[in-house]
């Protein structure tokens, strides 16, 4: 069985005899009475059927590890590229029946995961316990064609949306319904982003009052299912969009004012919605005529008239995205200043791509006036990393950055009772400023690097610190909303099928931006993601279970080639969750291609009268639907 939908039939073959209709998880959101009298009472309901499919994460390093084993102390070390030690480890711990200090993750440079290397394989158990039997490192590499049946896949939903409106087009409810397929196995994270997660993204930007969700989890004879980019937050915000664009044709009405006329107000804000989250700030309205008028949209019917000249079609798509972003667990934000001037910086993330270094220096330096080159970040040991779920879910800025700002706090504690020791004074009389330490009113003062270096050369007094240092694990917060209005242009040759996107703009909210540059890239990353999806990536299987898109050589990536140049604009609305503002971008890029992208060629086709097609929108799809278009007219 590969089909969930198939596989929960009652009949069909069952993959294992506790569960029947090999349905893991029954997922229901809502309150479906309410639903239906709104859907009952509607002037009309749009529904469309959606295949949201499946992809391989690819990955630029495969997976691998190298497994010891100290008799001696009766300890397991690995080595492995992970997206956090801390968490792994106590996983890891727990499979083996271990302690937690009786294991060691180490991690160093990580060549991508976007959510596949944050799982204990089952590779990982078995080259430790061989080390531990052989007494000796043990290492296991994988390649690409093991790559694309072992490491965990990405979406994978059999969707049917729904979209209740009155006669002016303003939005009463919304349902899903459909499967998730979680492939052979339940491990990690990977029921939520097909059930929960997709229904905590449903309502997007959008004022929709009541909102139902009911979709099965489904095990089936594929490769398992895990986290990938966006994890439930791209298909949520594709299902809303393809939704809108299917209502506004039926209805008559303009696709721009349909959104306008439901976005939630920033009068509004903050706004409880029907997904069961608030959100705590945002203006919706603000980003999409901003996306408009950098897009250039305004003149698009030119653009078009220009591609029709040349023989090709010409398609546009305006699409709105939000994301509720993992929630911030407890994160380490631990700071130590060693005797040579340099400064770590600790904390439960890690980086694998994203370039968390200098960001995190950028706040360390900016709370502390630490010098930004002497600051070290350390976070791939789980012997000195003891707290942290890693990076994933577009939290680490919110999560590491609430812990650095409240470990430079408790670093100022201590550096005012020493300041106090060093001046001479009194400790209520000590400020903190950029960095020095400063008796109030005096011109009497001692730089924070300077003091740390006092406290390690000489002995102090009782009650004077010996060192700055702290080790402060932060509380978790709320999730952030970072959000966005992109717009694609495509062309498409009728006589191949052949889809070019050959415009792209993005204006995003990612609330206080801390490195523009590292933002930029991550929204480029995701939106190539998106593209890769939209119109290439689909892992298949044949009727029995063989999985037939087993390399590069059968399984499309996007390349340089694929992707135009985008024009980014930033709209920032600071979050007031986290102490930063910020709202994280590492997943927004797919959240807002998939939809984009989709519909602009779904607007390409429609003067052949064609109103869907499901992802990968390859030309060969893109030609029969042409095709068969054609010949119905006929």
């Amino acid at each position: 069985m590969t089909d969930p939908e198939a596989a929960a039939q009652p009949g069909a073959p069952q993959l294992y005899d506790h569960i029947p209709n090999n349905v893991a998880l029954d997922y229901h959101y809502g309150d479906m009475d309410k639903v239906d009298a709104a859907f009952a009472s509607a002037a009309h309901v749009t529904k469309l059927d959606i295949e949201n499919t499946r992809v391989a994460v690819v990955s630029m390093e495969p997976r691998v590890g190298l497994a010891s084993y100290d008799k001696t102390t009766e300890r397991y070390t690995l080595q492995v590229p992970t997206q956090g030690v801390a968490g792994n480890r106590a996983n890891l711990a727990k499979n083996l029946k271990v302690p937690n200090e009786k294991v060691r993750i180490l991690t160093a440079n990580v060549g991508g995961s976007f959510g596949m290397k944050n799982i204990n394989y089952p590779e990982y158990m078995c080259i430790l316990y061989a080390a531990k039997e052989l007494g000796r490192p043990v290492k296991w590499l994988d390649e690409r064609s093991t790559a694309f049946l072992s490491d965990s896949h990405g979406r994978a939903q059999k969707i049917h949306a729904e979209l209740a409106l009155d006669a002016e087009g303003h939005f009463l409810a919304a349902k899903l319904s459909g499967y998730g397929n979680l492939g052979a196995y339940i491990t990690g994270v990977a029921p939520g982003p097909l059930s929960l997660n997709t229904g905590k993204n449903f309502s997007s930007v959008y004022r929709t009052p009541l909102m139902a969700v009911d979709i099965k989890v489904v095990l089936t004879n594929t490769t398992l299912m895990g986290a990938y980019r966006g994890a439930g937050r791209p298909e949520a915000n594709y299902y809303m969009e393809r939704l809108i664009d299917r209502a506004a044709d039926e209805m008559g009405i303009n696709r721009l004012t349909l959104r306008k006329r439901n976005f939630i107000k920033p009068s509004q804000i903050p706004f409880a919605a029907s997904s069961g989250v608030t959100y705590d700030s945002g203006d919706f309205q603000a980003v999409f005529n901003k996306a408009l008028e950098i897009s250039d949209h305004e003149n698009f019917s030119k653009r078009k008239k220009e591609s029709k000249k040349a023989g090709k079609l010409r398609g546009i798509a305006v699409g709105s995205y939000l994301e509720v972003t993992a929630p911030p667990s407890p994160e380490l934000g631990k700071i130590v200043f060693d005797p040579d001037g340099t400064v770590q910086l600790i904390t439960g993330t890690l980086d694998y791509g994203q370039g968390h270094a200098t960001p995190f220096a950028q706040v360390l330096s900016a709370q502390l006036g630490v010098p930004f080159e002497n600051i070290k970040l350390v976070q791939g040991d789980s012997d000195i990393v003891h707290t942290g779920n890693g990076t994933g879910g577009s939290r680490s800025i919110m999560a590491s950055g609430q812990a650095i700002v409240g470990a430079a706090k408790l670093v100022i504690e201590k550096g005012k009772r020493a300041a106090a020791h060093m001046l001479e004074a009194s400790e209520a009389d000590i400020e903190f400023e950029g960095g020095r330490f400063t008796i109030a009113g005096t011109d009497r003062s001692i730089d924070i690097m300077e003091l740390a270096k006092k406290l390690h050369d000489g002995k102090m007094p009782e009650g004077v610190p010996e060192t700055l240092d702290v080790d402060h694990t932060s509380e978790p917060i709320a999730s952030a909303f970072p959000n966005g209005c992109h717009v694609a242009e495509v062309e498409i040759d009728p006589e191949t099928g052949v889809v070019q996107i050959v415009r792209y703009s993005a204006v995003n909210d990612f609330g206080t931006v801390i490195n523009p540059m590292l933002v930029a890239g991550q929204l480029h990353g995701g939106v190539v993601q998106g593209i890769g999806q939209a119109l290439m990536e689909h892992v298949r299987y044949d009727d029995s279970g063989q999985p037939i898109t087993g390399s590069l050589m059968d399984y499309a990536l996007p390349r340089a080639e694929d992707v135009p140049n985008m024009t980014v604009g930033d709209h920032p609305v600071p979050a007031t969750t986290n102490p930063l503002g910020s709202k994280g971008c590492g997943e927004a890029g797919c959240a807002g291609s998939l939809s984009t992208v989709v519909n602009a060629v779904i607007d390409a086709l429609s003067e052949y009268g064609i109103k869907h097609i499901d992802m990968p929108l390859t030309s060969e799809r893109v030609w029969r639907a042409i095709q068969e278009a054609k010949a119905k007219a006929a």
